[in-house]
């Protein structure tokens, strides 16, 4: 079987298989990429601005095309395909409107005769590795900023994302980037690495695991490129009262499912005050009972859509039956489907011991795990005993409550009264394990950025 492929996880079928690239096309890609790179950066910001824009009008003019390809792709629910293409557009035309506003060039005070600027120049070419769980919207993200920039992007996609991954491609030269700006490889683990130590490539961004975060940056590393690493989170959600806690049970749940709870900023860890705790899991409890398989193209009402893959399924049910082992509870769902299909039925997990092997893993997966806590103080320890850091939440009817609160989380995107908020202009990241740098937003466009000190004396 061809390592790149798109497999539907509904069923198990493989509907068409991928070449991975030769090491010689590899090689060419790079090439490609920087000769187009030494063009690219000499246009106006305006005219690349231009060409990002239109990638996003042609998101939005395929997007039905877009949403079914990663139904398919991946088992994700065609209206939540549609939200991600939307979302996706969305970022890239951000960056074609406000993007050169973001790199002018701004004057610093100096008391050296003269003027001292900082500028925003281009790197050179850029290499991305994305995971399949957002695919149109992870790519937006890094390459967007970029291209506006002056950079030129290769794109490593999952495996399982090579349909969409292509027509990704087709779409960026459908909007008049040149052929070899934008390219999407079929590459291998080794060719990836070839490809960091190439002096032409100036960079790396990875989305992805602990583990391939720590192999990608040590690549990065050992030949001096500047890397970007999202690498997940285990986030706390923390909730300390609630006007209605059926309400807030219901934002908890429904962000813990979406994408079949296959999202790095997910509330992965619900830790709520004793005295709302029992309504709390109750409401979850309902919410998970009696629910069935459906088809991501056309899911009903009560229905629920498969992970990325049979694999992937079958980690998650190993994840929770693990927990229960080692003395969780199994509150609802947590059925793993028999034969071929990716099913995995969302889950509600209790007890979770604080000493066991399940309280530091991230569950990639819809399971929705809850602790209880008795004070605002235990609250905060538990959300931060944690080696991950991507984002984080409270919610209270004291806003001031929640914020004290909030503002002790140890991560990269805190938040009160929404569990994530997201959109084009916010720098989206964390810390500790869960990474560094950031994407989106002013923060986003520098990180490959040549910001460079320019003086004109007197």
């Amino acid at each position: 079987m061809s390592q790149y492929r798109t497999q539907n996880p509904a069923t198990g079928e493989i509907l068409k298989t991928f070449d991975a690239l030769t090491d010689a096309q590899a090689a060419e890609a790079i090439t490609s990429a920087d000769a187009v790179y030494r063009e690219w950066r000499t246009k106006s910001v305006q005219e690349r601005a231009k060409v990002v824009r239109r990638v996003a009008e042609i998101f939005t003019e395929r997007g039905e095309e877009l949403a079914r390809a990663i139904s398919i792709e991946m088992g994700k629910e065609l209206q939540e395909s549609r939200e991600e293409v939307e979302f996706a557009a969305s970022i890239i035309d951000y960056y074609g409107v406000y993007g050169p506003g973001l790199i002018t060039d701004y004057e610093i005070p100096s008391t050296v005769p003269g003027k001292a600027y900082i500028e925003h120049l281009p790197l050179g070419v850029l290499l991305g590795v994305m995971p399949w769980n957002f695919p149109y919207y992870q790519v937006a993200r890094f390459a967007a900023p970029n291209l506006l920039l002056g950079n030129t992007i290769l794109l490593k996609h999952a495996e399982v994302c090579a349909g969409s991954a292509l027509l990704v491609q087709e779409i960026f030269e459908q909007a008049g980037v040149p052929v070899g700006g934008y390219q999407n490889i079929f590459a291998t683990h080794e060719q990836i690495a070839n490809i960091i130590a190439d002096p032409r490539v100036q960079g790396v961004s990875l989305t992805g695991s602990e583990r391939a975060g720590a192999i990608i940056g040590a690549q990065a590393g050992k030949h001096l490129k500047k890397c970007v690493l999202e690498l997940g989170g285990i986030d706390a959600m923390v909730v300390l009262d609630a006007d209605s806690v059926a309400e807030v049970a219901k934002q908890a749940w429904d962000f813990r499912t979406y994408n079949a709870g296959q999202v790095c900023n997910s509330n992965k860890r619900i830790i709520v005050m004793d005295t709302i705790y029992d309504e709390f899991v109750a409401e979850l409890q309902r919410l998970a009972d009696g629910l069935q398989p459906g088809d991501p193209l056309n899911l009903g009402d009560g229905e629920f859509v498969p992970l990325s893959s049979r694999a992937a399924a079958e980690n998650v049910d190993k994840q929770v039956r693990a927990a229960v082992s080692e003395g969780a509870t199994l509150v609802a769902g947590g059925v793993l489907s028999e034969g071929a299909g990716a099913y995995y039925s969302p889950a509600v997990l209790t007890n979770v011991s604080r000493d066991s092997k399940a309280y530091r893993e991230e569950i990639f997966g819809p399971v929705a795990t809850v602790y209880k806590v008795s004070s605002d103080a235990e609250a905060l320890e538990v959300a931060n005993d944690c080696a991950l850091g991507l984002g984080g939440s409270v919610f209270s009817t004291d806003e001031a409550r929640a914020r004290k609160v909030a503002s002790q989380l140890e991560c990269g995107m805190a938040h009160v009264n929404t569990i994530a908020a997201e959109a084009a202009e916010l720098p989206f990241g964390g810390v500790k394990r869960s990474g560094f740098g950031r994407e989106m937003g002013p923060l986003g466009i520098g990180e490959f950025a040549n910001k460079r000190f320019f003086f004109i004396a007197d």
